[in-house]
């Protein structure tokens, strides 16, 4: 939005001395939402420049691109959800008499919800010019500049903008999936490096935030806790927000200082910070709006060791951002919390490990509840139908010692299913009861529809630490199915509810290997496509013994199953690595993912194997494109487009880098 207000400003200045298609136009007879604008510069022999307020259905201001004049005509394009809108518009006395044309993806219905540019639109219309030229531009441009706000409609509807990614995971139900289809698999052999912007970050620190964009202005994290501004287009500055935490907070469990993103409405950024405050910045000039206390960080509780942290992106649904802290390889009781975006209030709180009088507290030995763990490392999602957002949960503490926490545990290891307004629980499903191996539920929640045993359900799709991938009937928690997407030995199946059937020799044991080790996957986020019907996932194969991971044999994969039946349909493997940038699908079906060096792997360790940046197929895992980036690749990857070029976003090491096609 800075780029497109920089542009309407100087357009002012020019735009009442020009002839021709110069100005301000006013659109009438073009369907629902109409009448509407145009503002048009000429620049040089033939280049049109400008803006239209309502290529979209949302009614922003939107720039043009491949603008061009010869003669008397006139053609642009401008973007309206995955779609490309191609105006050519023919100068006469009247105005400029429009046609239209809209370039959709092979896969995308090119009248899905598009009541500007659909299928009852008429093929022609005309805008006849207004008056008062500057005055009118300066009026667009301070529209665009006060009123550029990123709504909860618009997050809602994100597809229907995928030039932009206004959330963690691209859209509320975790898909991390864009519909931008410029790259290919036929042309992602064409990437190339388009920018690059260097964090400036202490040691221990880890980049694995994945970026907003928002119009053309790019919104990261530089490890640990500052939010950074860039064009989208150039990676150059715009503006940095400092913030300092407590020098004794880090993640625990030897996760360095990481941070994972920001989440975003309307013109403000909320970022969770080590020290478990939660911060409101202004987008547009980085300076603090509110700070809010989380938790207490230097809680005495945690006496010397890692304590309340927030390491994940919140998630914003309707007018509250939602944030859990983590820290649960401490003494913390874990919750999830809810706070006004207007005013840092906390609106609602729900424990993670219940308390005396509430429901699961028995599933804990004494007090033992009053530290249970059960923190959040990971973002939830959100089903506005159902009003109902979804959150995973950490390890019980202490996770090894069992015997000081007899039962099951609740809710540790678990997904709850809460009321958005209130925080309420509507139901739970817990993935390891009674842990004692580390399995944290620290990963995306997946949500879907899918035809299940003759009707359409409301699906949650989870491949979890433990090494099983699960689905879940997101309305009631029911049970669906639950299988092995790495080799497992800990259990073999399940009862009637869904409860995991131990085996005792494994489970009881520290001096036998137990498969998987102490993650199967981790936080890295998952990809569902609906392109290509399959969710993707990161896979490692490695077992331990007594907690402790075991070299030899083992290798980390990159694997797509069916989540009508949890089978596997590829795999992309590497013997030394972990794929640790989760990954990111594309309508045009391209999968990118990015590897770090596996830390126990023999081979890593003689060769020091470089940490990649992939493109496969996504229908078949196939190869198709790889890029050292000479850094460990631990974000999740996203993709946006700015004036119709289309850049995929990673972080490695200490750096940001932003891909797109060569011209």
């Amino acid at each position: 939005m800075k780029t497109l207000f920089a542009t309407l400003m100087a357009m002012c200045v020019l735009a009442s001395a020009q002839t021709g298609p110069a100005g301000r136009w006013k659109v009438e007879g073009a369907g629902t939402g109409f009448p509407w604008e145009i503002v048009l510069r000429v620049e040089g022999t033939g280049r049109v420049l400008g803006a239209v307020s309502s290529c979209t259905s949302g009614r922003r201001a939107v720039e043009i691109f491949d603008g061009k004049i010869n003669g008397s005509t006139i053609q642009f394009k401008c973007t309206s959800g995955q779609r490309t809108i191609v105006l050519t518009g023919a100068l006469s006395d009247e105005g400029i008499v429009f046609t239209w044309e809209k370039q959709v993806p092979v896969s995308v219905d090119p009248w899905e919800a598009d009541p500007v540019f659909g299928g009852s639109s008429p093929s022609r219309f005309i805008a006849r010019r207004a008056p008062n030229v500057a005055d009118a531009l300066a009026d667009v441009a301070d529209h665009a500049r006060r009123y550029p706000a990123v709504t909860f409609d618009r997050i809602l509807h994100a597809h229907l903008e995928p030039e932009n990614w206004l959330t963690y995971s691209a859209n509320l139900f975790g898909h991390r999936h864009t519909l931008l289809s410029q790259i290919t698999p036929n042309n992602v052999k064409n990437l190339e490096l388009a920018w690059i912007w260097q964090a400036q970050s202490p040691p221990r620190s880890v980049f694995e935030a994945t970026a907003l964009v928002a119009d053309g202005v790019l919104y990261t994290v530089q490890p640990p806790n500052d939010v950074v501004a860039l064009d989208a287009a150039t990676g150059r500055v715009l503006w940095i927000y400092s913030y300092a935490p407590s020098p004794r907070a880090y993640a625990s469990g030897g996760g360095g200082r990481p941070n994972r993103g920001l989440a975003m409405l309307g013109d403000t950024l909320f970022l969770g910070t080590l020290d478990a405050h939660l911060l409101a910045i202004n987008a547009y000039t980085g300076k603090l709006v509110w700070n809010s206390t989380v938790a207490d960080a230097a809680d005495p509780i945690c006496e010397g060791s890692n304590c309340y942290v927030l390491t994940h992106a919140p998630l914003v649904v309707k007018d509250k951002v939602i944030v859990g802290v983590a820290g649960s390889e401490g003494p913390i009781r874990g919750f999830i919390s809810a706070f006004n975006v207007k005013t840092g209030e906390e609106v609602w709180r729900f424990h993670t490990v219940p308390g005396v009088g509430e429901p699961g507290n028995q599933t804990w030995s004494g007090d033992s509840w009053k530290t249970g763990g059960a923190g959040v490392w990971n973002t939830g999602s959100y089903d506005p139908d159902l009003n109902l957002t979804y959150w995973g949960t950490g390890n019980p503490y202490p996770v090894s010692n069992g015997d000081s926490r007899l039962g099951d545990n609740l809710y540790s290891d678990s997904v709850v299913a809460l009321d958005a307004d209130t925080g309420k629980l509507k139901w739970h499903y817990q993935f390891t009861p009674h842990d004692t191996r580390d399995w944290d539920a620290a990963q995306i929640p997946v949500l879907t529809n899918l035809a299940w045993q003759g009707r359409q359900l409301k699906v949650l799709l989870w491949a979890n630490r433990n090494g099983l991938i699960y689905a879940l009937d997101r309305t009631t928690g029911e049970f669906l199915y639950g299988k092995p997407f790495v080799e497992v030995n800990w259990m073999d199946g399940f009862d009637e509810k869904g409860r995991p059937r131990e085996v005792p020799d494994i489970v009881g044991s520290k001096n036998v290997l137990t498969l998987p080790g102490t993650a199967a996957t981790n936080w890295y986020p998952p990809s569902y496509s609906p392109s290509t019907g399959l969710f993707y996932v990161s896979a490692w194969e490695r077992g331990s013994i007594g907690g402790t991971l075991q070299r030899g044999p083992g290798y980390g994969a990159m694997r797509a199953f069916d989540p009508k039946t949890g089978e596997k349909e590829w795999e992309f493997k590497r013997s030394d690595a972990l794929f640790s940038a989760g990954a990111l699908s594309t309508a045009s079906g391209v999968l990118f993912t990015g590897v770090s060096q596996d830390p126990v792997s023999q081979q890593a360790a003689a060769h020091l194997a470089g940490d990649y940046f992939y493109a496969l197929d996504a229908r078949t895992g196939q190869l198709l494109w790889q890029m050292s980036l000479a850094g460990r690749v631990a974000s999740g990857p996203m993709s946006y487009s700015v004036s119709g070029k289309q850049y995929v976003a990673v972080a490695a090491g200490n750096t940001l880098f932003a891909f797109a096609l060569r011209q």
